[in-house]
């Protein structure tokens, strides 16, 4: 999957780089641990819904471009902001899917190069649109799910939903540390649309479980929005902003991602998207 977070340097200052979602330019698969049958998913009208959403979501929209503007700020023990850049990028995400694997490839170009202070250990994010795949078939065995409740968001009841991580089985996201990749053992939150599957929110964390690695925590979070295409109109829901917050024991890094002017993609035709009111 797509690298979702790597480090220009690592904490230690030696060449490293942490990765979180990264199916982007390779395939992406899923299974048990081995000798492990995974225990069957609880029977939740939600997530079933959200994982026909989701396979069809990669099927149907495979090819995305939009607007990003990015905040990378490093922060102190108290949460306050010690330095921050900030800077825009054209991104695309196009995703493909054949003999039961994804294969997902992103680009960003910059349109607009934040400051570099290159004495500064920034935090670099990507792959949001990749986090989906928590609830994609694909992924079915590697996770416990569970009733969370219900939740209203802008006065809109979902469905929560959470997931667990099973020992030892596939992850969508990964540590890459000196040229070698650590799954990561996340467990979050989706909020689901019941009636339509539609994922609106993910929230994902990983604990001090690889301390090890110097990594004390990740957490991020992900918001959808509606948006329509014109010509003919049709709606889909789309990343509308991402907070990526990396723990280590020296630095603490925050990242907040917001997109806009979603198009639809291909070598001949671009189609405009607005935001629904």
């Amino acid at each position: 999957m797509s690298r979702l977070t790597q480090f220009r340097k690592s904490w230690r200052a030696a060449a490293a780089l942490f990765a979180a979602f990264l199916c982007m330019a390779g395939a992406c698969t899923a299974q048990a641990p081995p000798g492990e049958i995974a225990p069957a998913a609880p029977t939740l009208d939600a997530l079933v819904a959200a994982r026909k959403y989701v396979q069809e979501y990669f099927d149907k929209f495979s090819d995305l471009t939009c607007k990003e503007s990015l905040t990378q700020s490093i922060l102190n023990g108290s949460g306050h902001t010690l330095y921050r850049e900030n800077s825009a990028y054209d991104y695309q995400f196009q995703a493909t899917s054949a003999s039961g694997s994804l294969k997902f490839n992103e680009t960003r170009d910059v349109r607009n190069p934040a400051y570099r202070d290159p004495g500064r250990t920034l935090l670099i994010t990507t792959g949001f649109a990749s986090l989906l795949l928590v609830a994609h078939p694909l992924y079915e065995t590697s996770y416990t799910f569970e009733p969370g409740g219900e939740e209203a968001i802008d006065g809109v009841s979902y469905t929560r939903v959470r997931f667990t991580p099973l020992p030892g089985a596939s992850s969508p996201a990964s540590l890459r540390l000196r040229g070698k990749n650590y799954p990561i053992p996340m467990a979050g939150t989706l909020w689901i649309d019941p009636q339509t599957g539609t994922i609106v929110k993910i929230e994902a964390v990983v604990d001090s479980s690889m301390s090890d690695l110097g990594l004390a925590g990740l957490r991020s979070e992900v918001r959808y929005a509606p948006y329509t295409f014109h010509g003919p109109a049709e709606t889909i829901w789309v990343a509308e902003s991402a907070v990526i917050e990396v723990d280590t024991p020296r630095q603490h890094w925050r990242n907040l991602h917001k997109f806009t002017d979603y198009k639809r993609f291909s070598v001949n035709v671009h189609e405009e998207i607005g935001q629904l009111p």
